[in-house]
């Protein structure tokens, strides 16, 4: 058993630790680039070691993580948890993140309902230029 623990593809680690739903999604966020392995872009089927930093993305945001638990299996959320730590740095940015986009929305708030028909024809009368072909 320690030498399947020793021998981990990436994306069936970034499985097994729920960073995506399926193994297909993580290979293709490692195939697509938007997934680090120790700072440089790599491929599904690279080996992953202890200690390796991997940067993913979550969300809105980019987690930078450290592993410290090599398994090949779906665990439940909170075992998967202790599988990696992530860095102070990342999630300070994070918070920072979380809170630039709470702020943006006092600027730019959400109305409480979607327009009714006539609320939506207006709208469209409005952004739509008139042609006088006349």
């Amino acid at each position: 058993m320690d030498e399947v623990k020793q021998a981990i593809r990436l994306d069936k680690w970034l499985w097994a630790a729920r960073f995506f739903k399926t193994r297909a999604l993580a290979r293709e966020a490692v195939q697509a680039g938007k997934v680090q392995y120790n700072g440089q872009r790599s491929k599904p089927g690279k080996t992953v070691e202890l200690g390796a930093r991997v940067c993913v993305p979550s969300g809105y945001d980019v987690r930078d993580i450290e592993v410290i638990e090599l398994f090949d299996k779906r665990r439940a959320a909170p075992l998967a948890q202790q599988m990696y730590r992530e860095t102070p740095a990342s999630m300070l940015k994070r918070q920072q993140n979380a809170e630039a986009r709470k702020a943006n929305a006092f600027h730019n708030p959400h109305p409480d309902h979607r327009p009714d028909k006539k609320q939506r024809r207006q709208l469209i009368r409005m952004k739509q230029p008139r042609h006088n072909d006349d």
